[in-house]
């Protein structure tokens, strides 16, 4: 199975938000951009609950006690496992691959 370089892997460093995202700021310096109404904990909190974050494992996720979640970095970049809306139409199974789910529910940028 191949590998990716270890200078690729998702390791986040820092998080922070805007009223409406959450971001994840990575070693390499990549920046992951995902809405906070996919975490429905963490769009509930307060400023100072969501302040209240500490990195899982050096890097591979983020934890946030207060509000009890937590997020691996690794599965906000892996196609198929996306987190979605609440609002996203739901997948009737067998009935469409996963590039013709995300285009239903509006979501064409997510797969590239």
């Amino acid at each position: 199975m191949p590998t990716r370089p270890s200078s690729f892997e998702p390791i986040a460093k820092s998080v922070s938000f805007t009223r409406t995202m959450v971001r994840f700021h990575l070693r390499d310096g990549r920046e992951i951009s995902v809405p906070t109404a996919w975490f429905p904990r963490l769009r509930k909190g307060t400023l100072r609950e969501r302040k209240n974050w500490r990195l899982i494992g050096d890097g591979i996720g983020v934890h946030w006690p207060d509000v009890d979640e937590d997020i691996l970095v690794d599965s906000l970049l892996a196609s198929g496992k996306m987190f979605w809306y609440r609002e996203a139409p739901r997948r009737k199974q067998g009935r469409a691959s996963d590039q013709e789910f995300v285009q239903r529910a509006g979501r064409r940028s997510a797969l590239r």
